[in-house]
């Protein structure tokens, strides 16, 4: 009993109360000699007096139709046809499956409150004197310092102004790995702060944090019901009705038929049957005929994939982006930051002559010392040896070509293949993808060096795990030259691409690839960029990358990849078509039996033993089944969660 709330506890209670009265009762009643219906009464008090007075509370606000009515009037009708032992059994065994019904819910909101544990309560301001104040997060201004100790939460997303630490990211990511934060380093509200103390500036206000987004996505995301939610609300909404005026027909019209008609003009299923044995019968037909089990285990199945998905950091922003997920055959990727790292790099180093690879880089790298543009950035960043200032003069950026240097007294000249033309340098080509950088060093070619936006470490795998998923068909949309696009394509297995895209031309060619999918099937989009926000929008399951994703582009999305690794995508897809799977497992698990014992029952062949079954029985069953999908499979060969 230790894993159930207060209220729970108080129900299991009440239950093994009253199968204790009615065990003694089953065992002693035929020995006794008075009456027993007021013995029955203080078991059936006990275990359904919550059950009769939200009945009697709905039907005074117009609520007649609703599985506590159908309860109330089914157990109620039986002690009125001396079935008293039924109908406590049947009022227990309800309680039963609510309880059930309970546990259930809470276990799948566990994942959900544990992200809502992601709100941090403070936020540690440092004052202009240099004291510290615990405040609210939301009172915390762009620009202002906060301190993190060891141990504490990050209440606003920021950059590092002083210190060095591990983040716990688990809350956001499902990633188990830390990752390592210092001066410079952006840090996401929501992360744990496992070591050193940091002092973090704050660059947005709590309402716009990564925490706040998170939450809100979460809390909204029932609101949004998948179609088979969508179905089963408008079902139970006519199917109540229609069955509790079938049961008073089923007892109506052979009642008045054994009134009216002698004995031997009366039907021959009328025959060996009074109007009690009707009256039982159309009991029994209520009690099968309450719609627990598909009312309570389809948003529940929704609800645990969605669960389930956040605790992977994958956030789902309802259960109807779950079920189209789950028809997706066509998947379109946005190729910078969502295939590739984003961030130019060093791929290769090529010398010529007498020069190392080193030597080399050493060479462009400080020639570039001065220039902000990325491909000098990457040039420093490969660069092994100090880059001291004071052996670079004489610096000439030159527009559209590159820069021209005198490094250690020799003149060195780094740019494109029009640069080397200028010198009259013959440079050499290359087959690898990516920006080329030649060098010159005194007029004579040196090499040339490999720039490029290499693929993130997991995209070929995302590619392969989606075509094992059954994707037929991958596109991969960049503005990048064909040159490059196609190489990139060529390395992680896309089907398809197409390169040199302006915006509108993503969105133009997204109409086109939703025109040719299969009628029944889903087209997701997976970008992170704000370019990719039209696109987002249009498809229809939009992915985006969320840890290094732009705002608008997490805004735009129906789905959010927290930790921006692409591999992410077939793992939602396959907790989609399972919460889909059991979807439809459960609907037509309970609507079979439920048929096939209310046809039972309005034959007579049923019991109100076999009624509970198909009641309870089932919602208990259905429920169970929806729970499996909170489980799902981590990817690499880790232990399921």
């Amino acid at each position: 009993m230790g894993n159930l709330s207060k209220k729970q506890k108080k129900m299991l209670r009440r239950i093994l109360i009253a199968a204790a009265l009615l065990t003694v009762l089953a065992l002693a009643g035929p020995r006794l000699t008075i009456p027993l219906w007021p013995l029955y009464l203080i078991p059936y008090a006990v275990i359904g007096w919550d059950v009769l007075w939200k009945a009697i509370r709905n039907i005074a606000h117009g609520q007649v139709f609703d599985e506590n009515f159908l309860m109330a009037l089914a157990t109620v009708g039986a002690f009125f046809t001396t079935e008293y032992s039924e109908a406590v059994f049947v009022m227990l065994f309800y309680q039963v499956g609510e309880l059930f019904q309970d546990y259930a819910v809470g276990k799948s909101r566990q994942s959900i409150a544990a992200l809502m544990d992601i709100r941090p309560d403070t936020a540690n301001l440092e004052k202009a004197d240099g004291t510290v104040e615990e405040v609210d997060p939301e009172d915390v201004a762009v620009g202002d310092i906060i301190v993190v100790k060891p141990g504490e939460r990050i209440p606003l997303d920021g950059d590092v102004v002083e210190g060095t630490s591990t983040l716990d990211t688990a809350a956001l990511t499902g990633e188990s790995v830390p990752r390592d934060a210092g001066v410079g380093d952006s840090v996401l509200s929501g992360c744990v702060n496992q070591a050193g103390l940091l002092r973090v500036r704050v660059t947005k206000p709590y309402g716009e944090s990564t925490v706040a987004r998170v939450l809100d996505l979460v809390e909204n995301a029932s609101e949004k019901k998948s179609r088979s939610e969508q179905f089963i609300t408008r079902f139970a909404r006519y199917y109540t009705p229609c069955v509790v005026l079938s049961a008073a027909a089923l007892f109506a019209v052979p009642s008045i038929l054994l009134a009216v008609l002698p004995g031997e003009s009366l039907p021959g299923f009328l025959l060996g049957t009074d109007w009690l044995g009707w009256l039982h019968r159309a009991l029994i037909f209520l009690v099968i005929s309450c719609p627990c089990a598909l009312v309570i285990s389809v948003p529940l199945s929704f609800f645990g994939g969605i669960g389930g998905a956040g605790k992977c950091g994958i956030l789902v922003k309802g259960g109807n982006y779950l079920e189209a997920l789950a028809k997706a055959e066509t998947v379109v990727f946005d190729k910078t930051g969502t295939l590739t790292q984003g961030t130019f790099t060093v791929a290769a180093v090529h010398p010529e002559a007498a020069f190392t690879q080193d030597a080399l880089l050493e060479y462009a790298a400080l020639a570039e010392q001065w220039s902000d543009h990325p491909i000098a950035q990457s040039l420093r960043e490969a660069c092994k040896a100090p880059l001291d200032a004071g052996r670079v003069t004489d610096v000439e950026e030159l527009a559209g070509l590159g820069v021209r240097a005198r490094v250690d007294g020799r003149e060195v000249a780094v740019g494109n293949a029009r640069l080397m033309e200028r010198q009259s340098v013959n440079a050499l080509p290359c087959e690898l993808p990516g920006t080329i950088v030649h060098v010159t060093v005194d007029g004579f070619y040196a090499g040339h060096i490999v720039i490029s936006d290499l693929p993130k470490a997991d995209a070929k795998d995302a590619i392969a795990a989606l075509k094992a998923a059954g994707v037929k068909r991958t596109v991969m949309l960049t503005g990048d030259a064909r040159e490059v696009a196609a190489a990139v394509a060529a390395q992680l297995g896309v089907d398809e691409f197409h390169a040199e895209l302006l915006p509108a031309d993503k969105v133009a060619l997204t109409e086109q690839l939703l025109a040719s999918t299969a009628p029944g099937t889903k087209l997701a989009f997976v970008g992170d960029g704000i370019n990719d926000a039209p696109v987002l929008t249009r498809a229809d399951i939009g992915i985006a990358m969320g840890a290094m994703g732009s705002d608008a582009a997490i805004e735009a999305a129906d789905i959010v990849l927290m930790d921006d690794k692409p591999s992410k995508i077939a793992q939602a897809m396959a907790i989609a078509r399972k919460t889909v799977r059991i979807v439809r497992e459960n609907i037509v698990f309970a609507l079979g039996v439920k048929a096939a014992v209310l046809i039972l029952g309005a034959l007579g062949d049923a019991t109100m033993w076999a009624a509970v079954f198909a009641d309870v029985g089932v919602a208990v069953i259905a429920i169970l089944n929806a729970m499996r999908a909170l489980r799902v499979p981590k990817m690499d060969g880790e232990k399921n969660v």
